[in-house]
């Protein structure tokens, strides 16, 4: 490279800088006036990271809803979601997404450690692998209850804030508006829809469409409370508190006694769907384990018996789980908000051929037969129609009576493949053959094998018959010594071979499955209905609680309590909603009437007041013991829900416990001890001839 190459390579890199420094100076001048600093700053707070959770979930949330079985869950989180994320399209989407996420991740490792478990039992690793689509159903919903108990939690704060808030601007709709700016809290949501409610043209008809979509009961009567308010105004009590005030904290109250309730259930349950489940994964690794170490109990485990048991300690196991998550429902009688209003019973149902079918199992409108299922429906506080319900109960009569008769046939196959596969010894072993004896008990189930395929067919076969067999084979000679103990054994094989056919009290048994597969939904109503009894009392004070707020506010009659009973109800729900409608004819029967159909002693009182009330005293003095006892009720109804706890937990131990039990004992013990006492009884009689 020449001198001139060289100068004219500075003189334009020279340039080139001084280019670059004017041009730098020219655009930071710009970048330094107010405008863009304006848009910068607006730019910072909408900046994602490299890798956000939040983004992430929202990309997930469109692949899930566009994968046609993940569909359906994603669907179904999202109708309780939007409930709890009220007018967040956003926030629902997330939760959405990273709930069904969270479920996927725990469901993938499950499944692999099912299908190595049980990968030479196909049988039972179909079985597993249907089951835990099911406890991931629940699991998603176990999800949810949790978000919705964190809203209840966040709801004591916010309840809290309003009381300070209300004392600065001793105005109601006020009050809300300034503690709902916090957007952080799920709960600010709620209130904002409240404040939204409680500022528009029509709010009594808004907080109606409020009502519909309220998360839990006491967001209802808090929006309710502040309605009435807002409309009648506050009143000073006797002691020169606020009315309303003193309701948010009678709601405050009713919310820390629930929480405690959900956290005390939430304790004593937290490990029996666990162990409920534990039975049907611990199956083929004690299999595994008894055969390797008690050669003898391999004729259990592999043959028919074995089968039998397995398959019955899954369905105990599958009933003892539905059972235990009923027993722990939070809520208690909550109702699903999350149902599809068109189900695939709804579809069934529909079909022409089908639906004459299905009608001739439903009892006729008017009915004794009717009228009881109807109310059983109503005690169990099931949204299924009368057709879905028979719906369900037929498909779970064929599918069971289809189930009993494959799994029979199956049992037959492996009686069958048991006999032409387990190795065979002329002694009783009790311990593991050795690498030389298995290969020469091999050898001896070949040689049965060729007799038992010759053989196999004539039901009226003898021993003689076999004997004389057994010489014109390659196998044996004329004088062999053990043709006398093979010929029995193979006999013996034999009657196992030609035996192995459907029954007909197999198909009897399948009769009596299918049958009480028909009866299970009904079965189910009637637990859940025992359960709600259960409930009765607790729901009976939390009406004693809507009464004292509302005794006190001005303008408040029985009607309008009633009404707000009604809203509440959920044990009650049926008689109070047909007291409310016949009000108007005439108000005193309809109280009678209502009276008339419930049994439980407190609300009777409670109806009772509601009838002097009527037409004798005020409200405030038909009810005042409630608000004199307040104290008394409120212990009272701690000590109600430690009992229904005591009670819940006692019924689910006994329940979960079961199936862990049935393993333990009826899948492992016995036949270890009943096998190994007859293997050891033939052992001492060879020795003894």
């Amino acid at each position: 490279m020449d001198t001139n190459m060289l100068k004219y390579i500075m003189i334009g890199s020279g340039v080139l800088f001084a280019v670059i420094i004017v041009v730098y100076l020219i655009l930071n001048k710009k970048m330094n006036k107010s405008e863009y600093r304006q848009i910068k700053k607006l730019q910072e707070g909408t900046k994602a990271d490299n890798f956000s959770l939040d983004i992430l979930y929202q990309k997930l949330y469109l692949t899930y809803i566009r994968t046609p079985f993940i569909k359906r869950y994603i669907y179904k989180l999202r109708r309780r979601l939007e409930i709890l994320n009220i007018d967040d399209e956003y926030t629902t989407r997330k939760d959405s997404a990273r709930i069904l996420t969270n479920a996927i991740l725990i469901l993938i490792p499950v499944v692999l450690i099912t299908i190595l478990i049980s990968k030479n039992n196909t049988l039972l690793m179909c079985i597993l692998l249907i089951f835990e689509l099911f406890i991931v159903d629940t699991m998603v919903e176990g999800m949810v209850d949790k978000i919705d108990n964190n809203l209840l939690r966040e709801q004591i704060d916010f309840f809290a804030e309003i009381r300070h808030a209300y004392h600065e601007y001793n105005m109601v709709e006020e009050a809300i508006y300034q503690v709902s700016l916090d957007d952080e809290k799920s709960v600010s949501k709620q209130g904002e829809k409240i404040y939204e409610v409680l500022s528009s043209d029509d709010p009594e008809t808004e907080l109606e469409k409020y009502y519909d979509i309220a998360p839990n009961s006491y967001l209802k009567e808090f929006a309710g409370i502040s309605y009435l308010t807002q409309e009648f105004g506050d009143r000073k009590e006797d002691d020169n508190s606020s009315l309303y005030l003193k309701n948010i904290n009678n709601i405050t109250q009713e919310m820390q006694i629930e929480i405690l309730k959900r956290d005390k259930l939430n304790y004593v349950f937290q490990s029996l769907s666990i162990i409920s489940i534990a039975p049907v994964l611990l199956l083929e690794p004690l299999k595994n384990w008894s055969v390797s170490n008690f050669s003898f109990t391999n004729e259990f485990y592999e043959g028919k018996l074995g089968m039998i048991v397995q398959i019955l300690i899954v369905v105990l196991t599958v009933v003892s789980y539905i059972i235990t998550r009923k027993l722990k429902d939070n809520g208690g009688v909550q109702v699903d908000i999350a149902r599809n209003e068109h189900p695939w019973q709804e579809k069934v149902y529909k079909n022409p051929v089908l639906k004459k079918v299905i009608n001739l199992f439903i009892p006729k409108r008017g009915t004794k037969e009717y009228r009881k299922m109807q109310q059983l429906l109503k005690d169990s506080a099931s949204k299924s129609k009368m057709e879905w319900v028979y719906v369900n109960r037929l498909c779970l009569c064929v599918v069971t009576f289809i189930a009993t008769i494959v799994l029979a046939a199956a049992m037959h196959t492996i009686a069958i493949n048991y006999v032409y596969t387990e190795p065979t010894t002329r002694t009783v072993v009790l311990g593991t053959l050795s690498e030389k004896n298995q290969q020469e008990a091999e050898a001896l189930t070949e040689q049965d094998n060729y007799f038992l395929d010759k053989l196999k067919g004539d039901l009226d076969i003898t021993l003689e018959e076999v004997k004389a067999e057994l010489p014109k084979s390659p196998y044996y000679e004329e004088d062999d010594e053990n043709i006398d103990e093979d010929a029995q054994r193979i006999l013996d094989k034999l009657k196992v071979v030609n035996s192995e056919n459907m029954q007909w009290f197999e198909e009897l048994l399948a009769i009596g499955i299918a049958i009480i597969g028909y009866m299970a939904p009904v079965w189910l109503m009637i637990f859940q209905k025992k359960m709600r009894q259960m409930e009765m009392e607790n729901e009976v004070m939390q009406f004693q609680t809507i009464i004292v707020m509302l005794m006190k506010i001005e303008r408040v009659n029985v009607e309008m309590i009633l009404e707000w009973l009604e809203r509440y109800a959920n044990i009650f729900k049926e008689p109070i909603s047909r007291c409310v409608n016949n009000y108007e004819a005439g108000a005193w029967e309809a109280l009678e009437e209502l009276k008339n159909s419930v049994s439980n002693q407190d609300m009777i009182r409670i109806v009772e007041s509601l009838q002097a009330a009527v037409e004798k005293i005020p409200i405030r003095e038909a009810f005042d013991e409630l608000d004199a006892d307040r104290d008394y009720h409120q212990e009272k109804r701690k000590d109600a829900n430690d009992r229904l706890i005591s009670r819940k937990g006692l019924i689910g131990k006994g329940i979960g416990f079961a199936p862990l039990i049935c393993l333990f004992v009826g899948y492992l013990i016995i036949p270890l001890v009943v096998i190994g006492l007859t293997s050891m009884s033939g052992a001492f009689s060879q020795l003894g001839g």
